[in-house]
């Protein structure tokens, strides 16, 4: 399973949301799960099975395929509780 954050232009963002999802797979015990970031220029569908965007690039990643839109990507009560999602869906809990 591949998880990837995304960002609009830089790597900042989307490197902190990054580290931030690991964060909270490690905290929840999910293994198994491979974490990377792209900006939204570079991302494909084929990179990742889950892309999480911030609210402003939902149109945007459309394109991606399965995609979790974060409201704030500081918010770690809503970016642990849509992972946690996530991964109930996948079956890695």
């Amino acid at each position: 399973m591949k998880f990837a954050a995304v960002c609009g232009s830089g790597l900042g963002s989307s490197f902190m949301v990054e580290m931030n999802i690991n964060s909270v797979l490690n905290d929840l015990g999910v293994t198994g799960v491979e974490i990377a970031h792209y900006d939204m220029g570079s991302a494909s569908p084929e990179l990742a099975d889950v892309f999480f965007v911030a609210k402003d690039l939902e149109d945007s990643a459309a394109h991606l395929g399965e995609v979790v839109v974060l409201d704030s990507i500081i918010d770690l009560d809503e970016l642990r509780e849509k992972v946690k999602q996530v991964c109930q869906e996948k079956e890695l809990l």
